[in-house]
């Protein structure tokens, strides 16, 4: 039988890459284990070849009759790519995921009646209610985890919708594979997954060095020079590549400046819509765009074989991130390059990732306490906001961990505690914690290690292999582009930065008296501007300074930037003065709203008046953050000019910018237009 078995796998692999093909080492071993073990772990480097093993399986069990594969997938992007590979082996394929729940009863049906051979499905689509119904009807003569990595709270990309997958594989018969893939588990993450698997799992791992990948690390700590740094090699690089960032600001900014300078580019991350992201996975596999600017959304399964660099704007959180990302480029080509640029704002935006990554135990107890307060209703995620003072994305994350936990589960838009009792799994969670600041600091070591880079990355990933790759920055004794950006590149990045503003996007309804429903906004504000990101070099840096430093106030450089930001609004809308956001603690937001009138030519009047309250930025959600803003604010002016420009030196929620401006529009103001400083809202974003 094992012979027929490699002969079938040999003929399948000459059907899909001609007669001179052959197995890599360790595909066929896998292969055999997966249709003989019945439990198998795949853990081999990007580019080795995971999926044709499952492809190889999927046929060989059909053709004896068994049920179809199903492959649990984190990607659309790689399904897509998985189903083209797919289809050349002559399997009839179906993508199930949030793109096509206009087609998903026609699809739940063909999977029923085992018309399809191989499912790729989305951990998200796989627990929805229709699937789950339909799930104990499928007949499955494969379970595939790509990605399985995800499965661990160790993985460097653990995701909670994953780790549900545990109780489908406790539950899967003995008779049916199971098929996990990964090129990215450390020892601690493979004894973890064997675990789940079960302890008599067959481990097929392989040595990671990428031999096609070179790496040079570049110290920039401005990101003005990452920028200029960008803009000036990114057109001297061969084909085309992908620049990875932390945040989906950052993708969006950059996409532009090199948009503005002629190189062709898009932005990728969670933020857009289905048809762009589609547009830009096209438009790269295409090579219509020099470069994709991309959260960690591509950082798993992609699969475009001449991908020639890969460029990380700040450092990932940790090396077995950093490897899953690199390892995009250099698949079918002989070299492709790697830069991985440094500095102390990363590690500052890495350990605030950290330490949000689980909810508190104040949060927990506070969102459980709720769901208990309601537990003949159920309640819904606004409705735990009207009585928990805590940010929507903290809700949502505490509402995750505890749905996942079993201490309370959700029966369709509301929440209700189970049987369980409330715990606060601390240990585990600081724990992990813990481990990802270790991580962060093998980061940090790889930036100025002198030993070969390729190794240290692999060593670190618990390959032990001794081999140097002997073409990255420290194997050659040089580095093959600039270390430092040219004085006309850093030019153009610094203007470039200095123009970005952030939009002041306005709200079009207001809680009613009761806070019961909203009211329509009959004249919102307009569309309004910040000059910065609080905090941000430039500007943002300026506006922490002027609130909180020694002398505290807001210069001449923030003045003259505003007056011309400004200059156009005035002139275009005939605004007929100026007016602020009041405060009862100090007087620097007036004071600079006076000044910036002066230099524009307006009056400034004082139109607003505030009452004593809690200060808006402890309001941590939209609820409390409107009713705290209702309650502090009064028209102080018995009338008012028909157009005015609304200061203030930080804007969050915009809920302080909104009641002003209704107050304003009601007393017959038929044009607000707001304008802040810096925008600290909590946006570092979804990393996806």
């Amino acid at each position: 039988m094992i012979m027929e078995l490699k002969k079938r796998a040999d003929e399948l692999l000459k059907s899909i890459y001609g007669e001179s093909a052959s197995f890599r080492n360790g595909q066929y071993e896998a292969i055999e284990a997966a249709l003989t073990h019945n439990r198998t772990l795949i853990v081999q480097k990007t580019g080795w070849g995971k999926s044709l093993i499952y492809f190889i399986c999927t046929k060989i069990q059909r053709e004896r009759g068994k049920g179809f594969t199903l492959v649990v997938s984190p990607l659309l992007a790689l399904m897509e790519n998985q189903l083209e590979a797919a289809e050349r082996i002559g399997l009839n394929c179906l993508i199930v995921n949030s793109r096509t729940r206009d087609m998903r009863s026609e699809q739940i049906a063909a999977m029923i009646e085992g018309r399809v051979d191989l499912v790729l499905i989305t951990p998200e689509t796989l627990f929805s209610d229709d699937i789950q119904e339909c799930f104990p009807y499928f007949s499955i003569g494969l379970f595939v985890v790509d990605e399985a990595h995800c499965i661990s709270d160790w993985g460097h990309d653990f995701r909670l919708e994953y780790s549900r997958l545990n109780r489908i594989v406790r539950k899967m018969p003995k008779t049916v594979p199971i098929l996990g893939t990964t090129a990215t588990a450390n020892d601690r993450v493979v004894d973890d997954l064997k675990k789940q698997f079960g302890e008599d799992v067959y481990i097929s791992r392989g040595t990671l060095m990428r031999d096609s990948l070179s790496i040079q690390v570049l110290h920039l700590p401005d990101s003005s020079e990452r920028y200029a740094w960008i803009l000036q090699n990114v057109p001297r690089l061969p084909g085309s590549g992908i620049i990875y960032c932390l945040t989906q600001r950052d993708c969006d900014n950059l996409a532009g400046f090199l948009r503005t300078n002629n190189v062709k580019a898009l932005a990728y991350h969670s933020g857009l819509s289905p048809e762009e992201t589609e547009e830009a996975e096209k438009a790269l596999k295409e090579n219509r765009i020099k470069v994709l600017v991309a959260t960690i959304k591509l950082g798993m399964g992609y699969d475009k074989g001449d991908i020639a660099f890969v460029i990380h704007y700040q450092q990932p959180s940790n090396i077995v991130a950093y490897y899953q990302q690199i390892g995009r480029a250099g698949r079918n080509i002989d070299r492709a390059y790697t830069f991985l640029m440094c500095g102390r704002e990363d590690n500052e935006i890495q350990g605030y990732f950290i330490e949000t990554a689980f909810p508190t135990e104040q949060e927990a107890r506070a969102v459980y306490d709720t769901v208990m307060s309601n537990a003949s209703t159920g309640i819904s995620v606004k409705g735990i906001e009207s009585y928990v003072n805590c940010r929507n994305n903290r809700v949502k994350k505490a509402l995750m961990f505890l749905v996942n936990e079993e201490i309370i589960y959700k029966d369709g838009a509301k929440y209700y505690p189970s049987s369980k009792q409330f715990h606060y799994n601390r240990e585990h969670y600081e724990e992990i914690k813990e481990i990802r600041y270790r991580e962060q600091q093998q980061m940090r070591e790889l930036t100025k290690t002198t030993d070969c880079l390729s190794r240290f990355v692999v060593n670190c990933l618990d390959d032990t292999t001794d081999k140097k790759c002997g073409i990255c920055q420290n194997c050659l004794g040089y580095a093959e582009y600039p270390e430092k950006p040219d004085d006309e590149a850093l030019m153009k990045a610094q203007e470039y930065r200095e123009r970005l503003l952030i939009k002041i996007e306005p709200r079009k309804q207001l809680p009613n008296k009761n806070f019961s429903g909203n009211i329509n906004i009959p004249v919102p504000n307009e569309e309004g501007i910040c000059l910065s990101k609080y905090g941000d070099p430039g500007y943002g840096m300026l506006v922490k300074r002027g609130k909180y430093g020694n002398l505290p106030g807001f210069g001449e450089k923030l003045i003259s930037k505003s007056a011309e930001v400004l200059k156009p609004i005035v002139e275009d809308n005939n605004i007929k003065a100026v007016t602020c956001v009041p405060s009862l603690r100090s007087n620097i937001v007036q004071k600079f709203a006076e000044q910036l009138a002066e230099r524009l030519g307006l009056p400034f009047v004082s139109m607003i008046s505030k009452s004593e309250a809690l200060p808006q930025k402890k309001m941590e959600n939209s609820y409390y953050q409107c009713r705290n803003a209702w309650g502090s604010f009064k028209l102080s002016v018995g009338t008012v000019p028909e157009s005015v420009i609304l200061i203030d030196d930080i804007v969050d929620s915009r809920w302080t910018m909104t009641v002003c401006g209704y107050l304003l529009t009601q007393a017959g103001c038929e044009f607000v237009f707001p304008f802040a400083l810096a925008d600290s809202s909590e946006n570092r974003g979804d990393q996806s």
